[in-house]
């Protein structure tokens, strides 16, 4: 209240008790401590610029009192300092905030100099001459780096706008909240506050539109996290003022070389790297045309390629023209819907083979190595897909995991028409949400609620910005994706072409594919077959009636769900069998997966 509003007040009270005064005289006895008021208040605004006047104040106060005390108390001082000016060089420095050498060798140049000067106050005396004029001059020069530092400018700023936000707290409905700390980072500031209770991060998320009102930031530049310790009542600000995603970041090169380590897909804002695990989580990626997509699947080739135990094949229905550049790389690419349906239609097959392998061995997961590599299947574009590829797809995305079969779908809007009636879409455990058009794609894209959850994607302004939704990735956090042109793309291409490992043995007799064409490794010779049957079986025995079944084929061939029926044999059985009969010359696969006897090309012949 104001000086005149405590007069009017005070009148209003004495005319209310029935003395009524000719003439209300007023007093300027305080007007001394109103001054003093102001004159504190000033000097705590600008508390961090008059710092270097304070320190020399405070240095020639304890000069003088020393002097008074023990004047010849300087040789300890002298000591003192140089040990403080060694420590804060070294490792002290760091501890105290000073992570550069420039601020640590200002520190140290403060220090000594003050230093010195107090050790000559102490032992002559602080007014001595030419002492006073010494420390004078000393403190102007040494306050110019002060004042001019962009690191302290910054953080007054910051502290200046953080001593409003008990209103602004109350105006955006987090009441009670408080500051703790803060810190000017690389790229702007952040913050560490307290909640009232009952109130939570969901809250803080949904009301940062206000709290950039209420702070004067840029439109999105304001982030929300949980504190490092995780507490309920705590949470974090991080707000931009300069973007580090403003401009594309080059791909530094693979990140991973197995499939079980972690892939870098591209930096956070805060210069930590976005890293997804892929081994048994299928991956979704979303987002509008242009947004980035393309640039997300090739970070995603860059890095599968240069993995020894992974096998790629591919779908690209825009007749190749996005991995084709990584075509020397790909196991299969399919380029055209029906190319689409016999590449999902054997991986369901591989599925099935190693599932089989696993029950019979009493395994519970496939664990790739070169030998027996995992295959990951990529596929551009997914909701171009032909219909009657969706039971493949939807087999694929449920039971892949164990077997090591992995789904990475990238489109546009995987809405449910899109993506089918099955499970494929939830079975995404890892979301990858690029720019979107409508805020309703967001939930389509990364989960029902993600939106109102404070997830949204429609703010991202530039290509390859996105949002992770993934085991460990459960807050929104812009990352920007590595960018890999396309001379980047051919030369990692030829240069991870050598190493690309053949899909095991034992699938590749499951989906047909000449067992000469694969490498036989020690690991694959390990996996166990039966021994062949003699050829003067019992007719009614399973090897006789697998052999009666291929020869009867005829050139149109088998299937093996047809010789599983055929031989009362579990599919397993059936594959080591084809296999011992391919080795051995006798059956032959035709390009569509099926079988037949190897002398039904004599005889069309």
């Amino acid at each position: 209240m104001t000086r005149a509003g405590q007069m009017r007040r005070y009148s209003r009270r004495l005319s209310r008790s029935g003395f009524q005064p000719m003439m209300m005289v007023t007093s300027d006895d305080r007007l001394p401590e109103t001054a003093a008021v102001l004159i504190f208040r000033w000097a705590w605004r600008y508390r961090s610029e008059l710092g270097p006047l304070v320190i020399a104040a405070a240095t020639m106060a304890v000069g003088a009192i020393a002097h008074v005390v023990h004047h010849a108390g300087w040789p300890a001082i002298v000591a003192a300092i140089a040990a403080i000016a060694a420590g804060l060089l070294a490792g002290f420095g760091r501890r105290l905030g000073l992570t550069s050498l420039a601020e640590r060798s200002y520190a140290a140049t403060v220090v000594t100099t003050m230093g010195g000067w107090l050790s000559a106050a102490i032992a002559a005396g602080p007014l001595r001459g030419p002492l006073p004029q010494i420390l004078a001059i000393g403190c102007l020069v040494l306050a110019i780096p002060w004042w001019t530092s962009h690191r302290r400018r910054a953080r007054v700023r910051v502290e200046r706008k953080l001593e409003a936000w008990p209103v602004i707290a109350e105006s955006v409905g987090l009441a009670r909240s408080r500051v703790m700390s803060a810190v000017v980072t690389a790229w702007g500031w952040q913050a560490r506050f307290g909640l009232a209770r009952g109130q939570t991060i969901a809250d803080v998320i949904t009301k940062l539109p206000a709290i950039e009102s209420g702070l004067g930031t840029t439109r999105g530049a304001a982030r929300a996290f949980p504190t490092p310790d995780n507490r309920a009542h705590r949470f974090e600000l991080r707000v931009l003022e300069i973007d580090p995603h403003a401009d594309a970041i080059p791909w530094p090169g693979p990140s991973i070389s197995a499939i079980a380590q972690p892939i870098d897909l591209g930096p956070f804002e805060d210069a930590e790297p976005c890293r997804v695990l892929l081994l048994r989580l299928h991956a979704l990626l979303g987002g509008m045309s242009g947004s980035g997509k393309s640039g997300g699947v090739n970070v995603l080739m860059g890095n599968l390629t240069a993995c020894r135990d992974v096998v790629i094949w591919a779908i690209d229905l825009k007749r190749g023209m996005e991995l084709q550049p990584w075509a020397s790389c790909i196991g299969r690419l399919a380029t055209t819907p029906a190319q689409a349906l016999m590449l999902l239609r054997d991986a369901v097959t591989v599925l099935e083979a190693r599932a089989d392998y696993l029950t019979s061995h009493g395994q519970r997961v496939w664990r790739p190595t070169q030998e027996l590599p995992a295959l990951v299947i990529v596929i551009d574009e997914y909701a171009e897909l032909a219909a009657d590829t969706a039971s493949y797809t939807d087999s694929i995305a449920r039971r892949g995991r164990a077997p090591a079969v992995t789904l990475i779908a990238a489109t546009q809007r995987p809405t449910q028409k899109a993506m089918g009636q099955g499970a494929v879409r939830s079975q995404m455990d890892v979301r990858i949400c690029f720019r979107v058009r409508e805020r309703k794609d967001t939930d389509l894209i990364l989960g029902q609620g993600m939106l109102t959850a404070g997830w949204h994607p429609h703010q991202l302004n530039a290509p390859g910005k996105f949002l992770i939704s993934a085991p460990g990735h459960d807050t929104p956090r812009r990352a920007r994706a590595y960018l890999l042109d396309d001379e980047l793309v051919a030369a990692t291409a030829a240069r991870h072409a050598a190493i690309r490992p053949a899909l095991d043995q034992m699938s590749a007799t499951a989906i047909g594919t000449p067992i000469q064409d694969q490498p036989t490794t020690s690991a694959q010779q390990a996996i166990p077959s039966p021994t062949p049957q003699s050829e003067h079986s019992d007719d009614d025995s399973p090897d006789a009636l697998l052999w009666d079944a291929l020869s009867l084929a005829g050139n149109n061939g088998i299937p093996v769900t047809g010789l599983m029926a055929a031989t009362g044999m579990s599919r397993r059985w059936v594959y080591y069998r084809l296999r011992d009969l391919a080795n051995a010359g006798r059956a032959v696969a035709s390009e569509d997966g099926t079988w037949r006897a190897a002398d039904c090309d004599s005889d069309a012949e």
